[in-house]
């Protein structure tokens, strides 16, 4: 399963945190990241993650695009709804994407812990049939 990682730069640390606690989940899996939560979450975890632009030039747009193109199975964004700053990944149309591509979404860690395990579980299996792939 291909699952895509954002973080707004208040939950870098959080998302590196995530993929920690999970990273033998995560590394049966192939990650895609906007540039600078790619490093964070390599470093972190030394998990192999493609690394698309910096969200702010692009990397959101990047993401957007393999979801329209039924490259994405699965999106870990974590918001900053407070405090996100100009330039950082435009929330509404990224989930706009995934709600009209039935692509699973989790927007904050709470979210991202119950799809992590229902990937674990095989609840999740059914993306990859749907799509072709396995």
């Amino acid at each position: 399963m291909r699952i895509a990682l954002i973080a707004h730069d208040s939950r870098k640390e959080l998302m590196a945190q995530f993929c920690t606690a999970y990273v033998r989940i995560l590394s049966e899996h192939e990650l895609v990241a906007t540039g600078v939560t790619a490093k964070v979450v390599h470093d972190a975890t030394g998990l192999q993650v493609r690394s698309l632009y910096p969200g702010g030039r692009g990397g959101a747009e990047q993401v957007a695009a393999m979801v329209g193109c039924g490259e994405v199975d699965m999106l870990l964004f974590f918001r900053d709804p407070v405090g996100a700053k100009p330039g950082e990944p435009n929330d509404a149309s990224l989930l706009r994407l995934c709600d009209m591509h039935t692509i699973p979404v989790a927007t904050n860690i709470a979210t991202a812990e119950v799809l992590i395990h229902g990937l674990e579980r095989g609840d999740l299996a059914w993306i990859e049939l749907q799509r072709g792939r396995k």
